[in-house]
């Protein structure tokens, strides 16, 4: 199998940039995020005190431990735009850090995966048989790049 048809895995290793959890501030809606998870898991929500709760936390670790913990205050339509949401977060992530844009770009027409055994919707889930949605926004957006 020649490299142009691996697909690339994601999580940690050569392209753990691709993670939310890796430490690349981006600028989203007005605020600077320590990480592309913090801005994902601050935009579930309306209440300030929570996104700001989100805002201060010190990790991506953190930031999905306060929205879990703030589960029932999620807006209603949550499920309607959080694909859409991560597309803004990682869109923002890519224009503000070329490193980002290179490594994505040298993907080629590689498929990527995050490797994640436990997210079945964002990740490959437990048996590779998840939906990936989260490789499937790094795969969208490498094709407006080209």
């Amino acid at each position: 199998m020649s490299k142009e048809n691996d697909a690339i895995l994601f999580y940690e290793g050569e392209y753990y940039m691709f993670s939310n959890f890796s430490c690349f501030a981006v600028t989203y809606n007005g605020r600077v995020w320590f990480s592309s998870e913090h801005a994902y898991q601050a935009a579930k929500f309306d209440d300030e005190n929570v996104i700001n709760s989100i805002h201060n936390a010190l990790s991506a670790h953190d930031s999905k431990k306060i929205a879990q913990a703030y589960k029932n205050k999620i807006r209603k339509d949550w499920n309607e735009v959080k694909i859409s949401t991560m597309e803004d977060i990682i869109r923002a992530k890519i224009a503000q850090h070329p490193f980002v844009r290179q490594k994505l770009l040298e993907t080629g027409n590689r498929e990527i995966i995050e490797n994640s055994h436990k997210d079945w919707f964002w990740g490959r889930g437990a048996d590779f048989k998840g939906h990936n949605e989260l490789g499937k926004v790094w795969m969208k957006l490498r094709e407006e790049l080209k």
